[in-house]
Order: C-alpha cells, then structure tokens, then sequence
C-alpha cells in the first residue's frame, strides 16, 4: 500500500516547481497545518500570513531558529554566526534590526537620500537599452542570461561600489548562498549548509578588501557610506557593514532577476497584456504590482520562530516552534482577492504579500519594482514578435526563490531605440 506524499515535500519537490499552485490551494484547505511531528507550521492564508507578519511574538532571529531547529536554510542571507559574520539585519528582531536598518538605509532611500532610487531611472534604461542593443540581429534569446540577469547585477554593484567585472568571482559565492535559502524537506541540508556558510565567509573577505579600500578614500557609493555613515543611531561595526553588504549585494539582484523573468514569462502567455504594454509603458507600473501577487520571486519565508505560544484559527502553536509563510498561497487565496488565478494588472486592489510586510518588508523594493517596471515596457517596445520556445521552461531548483533558470525567447528581431525627442 503506498503511502500519501506529505504536502509540503510535495511543494519543495522540484517536479512541482513550474506550477506550484494546485499544491496551494490543497494547503489553504488547512490554513494551518502541520504534517509531522517536529516539523513546521504552515500558514498559507492570505490574513493570517499578514497578521504573523505584524505580530512581535514571531522572532527572525536566525539565534532562535537554530534552537528551534537545524534546519530552514540557517546560513542564508541571514547568515549563521559559524561563518564569523554576525547575521545580517533581516535575520534580527527589533530594536538591533531597526538600528542597522535605518543604517542601511540612509544612502537607499529617504528620508535622507529620497531621491536616490528615482534619479537612476535613466541610467537603468539605459543598461537595458545596451543589454538589447547587445543582441544585434538575434533571433532566439535566453532572457535570465541576457538580460534579466545581468541588469539587476550591473545595478547593484554601480551602488555598492563593487567592480563589475568580479561578477564571475562573487556568482561562485552566491549560488551556494542562495541554495543555503532552499528548505528542501525532502533532503538532507547539512551539505548545503556548510557550503552555504564557507561562501558567505568568503564573500564577506573578498567585500572586506573594498570596505578597507572605502575607509581609506571614501567614493560616491553605498560601501563608502555605510563606512562612514553616522547618526543618532551611532554607526554600524565594521563587521555589522559586512554583513549588510553580503545581504545588499546578494539580494539586490536574486529576487529582481526572478520578478523580470517570471514578469516576462507570465506576458508571453498573456500577448494581449503585453501588446497594451507596448503601446503604453505606464501600464508596467499596475502590471509589475500584480506579477507582485500573481507569481512573486520569493514563494515563502521558512525562518520564522514564536517566542511565546501563539493561537492561529483556534490551533496553538507552541513557543519554539517553526512557522513557514506561503506569500504565493496568500496572494491567491480567494478569501481575499477575486479570481486569485487570473493575472489582471486591471485590478483595482493589489495589496499583495509579494514583497512581505511588516518590519522586514523588502529592503530594495523601491529599486525592484522600478528596474522590472524599465525592463519589461523596453523588452515589449523593442523584441519583435517575441514567442516563448519552451513552455514550461526549466526552473531553478530553489523553492524559496522561484524562478526559470533559462527563457528563451524566438524573435524576428530586435528594434532599434526609439529616436530621442
């Protein structure tokens, strides 16, 4: 007699990676399951996952979830204190997140740099335009390679202050990180944590080199202002830089190269969306909201923690226990948005969970959605006739991070840029 696959390995398993969302929809039935003794509660509905999101009683503190459990993906981007890298501030509760949030956000975003974000959109059209003016009379394209890879990555190192051309040194340290994320509960995770550990060691020497270098002579980027930045909140340790950079580097390009992807994908299958697109780039703005709930970059958060008991829909879920957060089932449960399968950038009311909420709400949102808002308006204006030439297309293996791994693409070409007014 075979025995029922539990449903959580079922969503972590790779051969559900294309479609992911049959499997949530069995798991909202139980909004509040737990399979295994020892195991996770998973919370998949769209108000509890926004409630628990608010709710101080559930600790990121990557210290609590190791005495709560090994497993989860501890040496993320959090990072776990073997690396010799403290966490970094997404892997902390208030007040220390607050404190070194605030930090990291001074030269991001306002209120004492408002305009930093906005000021980039014409350099980033023009690393996209250089990007598609690159592939010259092709007529088939891997968008991850081409494009939606290696935009978001030129942008996050023009704003660290990291050379672009170490790209392939520092890609052998993030993939290994970045795997460190994948709860994988159908494997066995020790092997992927310690390689996951040795590359955040390693990513944070080789940042260490250009944070010495900015102490010395200060330049006009991120690294030399968390050097050297202060305020009431004092100013970050030179390991607390690290780590922030480690998290800043890694996540200011992962999560974004998913969102274009998977944003171009889901237009491909939608060619009426994309031809408005074409004759409307301010649509890019509602669009990238509802790619936001319809299929975000990032599935769940498995590194969740209470720290007293806590009672979701009359179940308690006892102190110490692990709650993962299915973002992608609450943003189709049906409880909250009509026709939660239908991609609509029509909506009315897009108040998604695709880039969390609460204290630990998306660091780089701002840059994200602007980068995907500028990449898929030029990809509609300038690809010709695009066509998907494998659909599904392969995934990446990472459950957290959901995303194709290649999308190739046919074309009868590539526009020129549209002249200047």
């Amino acid at each position: 007699m075979s025995h029922a696959v539990p449903l959580l390995r079922q969503i972590t398993d790779y051969a559900h990676r294309a479609n992911p969302y049959p499997l949530y929809e069995k798991l909202r039935g139980t909004p509040v399951l737990q399979e295994e003794e020892g195991g996770p509660y998973v919370i998949s509905s769209y108000y509890d996952i926004l409630h628990l999101l608010h709710d101080p009683r559930i600790s990121s503190e990557a210290a609590n979830l190791t005495t709560a459990s090994a497993e989860g993906g501890t040496a993320g981007m959090g990072g776990a204190e073997e690396t010799g890298l403290p966490p970094s501030f997404i892997r902390l509760d208030p007040p220390e997140h607050d404190r070194l949030r605030r930090l990291a956000n001074r030269p991001f975003g306002p209120p004492h740099s408002p305009h930093r974000i906005d000021s980039m959109r014409d350099e980033l059209a023009e690393i996209v335009a250089g990007l598609l003016d690159d592939l010259g009379g092709a007529t088939e394209i891997d968008l991850v390679d081409q494009l939606a890879y290696p935009f978001p990555v030129t942008v996050i190192c023009r704003l660290l202050g990291v050379p672009r051309e170490d790209e392939p040194r520092f890609r052998s340290w993030v993939d290994p990180i970045v795997a460190g994320l994948d709860p994988d509960a159908g494997g066995d995770t020790a092997e992927r944590r310690r390689e996951a550990q040795e590359a955040r060691l390693q990513l944070g020497m080789y940042l260490a080199g250009l944070v010495e270098e900015r102490g010395r002579e200060p330049r006009d980027d991120m690294l030399s202002q968390l050097v050297t930045g202060h305020d009431e909140d004092g100013r970050m340790t030179t390991m607390e830089v690290l780590s922030t950079a480690v998290l800043l580097l890694i996540a200011g390009h992962e999560t974004t190269v998913n969102l274009i992807t998977n944003g171009m994908l889901t237009l491909l299958r939608h060619p009426d969306v994309l031809d408005r697109l074409r004759d409307d780039p301010g649509l890019a703005v509602s669009i990238v909201e509802e790619l936001l709930r319809y299929e975000p970059p990032v599935q769940l958060v498995p590194q969740r923690t209470c720290i007293t008991d806590i009672e979701v829909r009359g179940v308690t879920i006892p102190k110490g226990s692990r709650i993962w957060l299915v973002l992608a089932a609450g943003n189709r449960d049906p409880e909250r948005f009509k026709e939660p399968d239908r991609f609509d950038p029509d909506r009315e009311d897009i108040q998604h969970l695709g880039l969390g909420s609460g204290v630990h709400s998306c660091f780089g949102a701002p840059l994200a959605r602007l980068e995907t808002q500028i990449a898929l308006s030029t990809l509609a204006r300038r690809l010709d006739n695009p066509r998907l030439l494998e659909d599904p297309p392969p995934y990446r293996h990472n459950a957290v991070l959901r995303g194709p791994r290649h999308l190739r693409i046919g074309v009868d070409g590539v526009r020129p840029r549209p002249e200047r007014r």
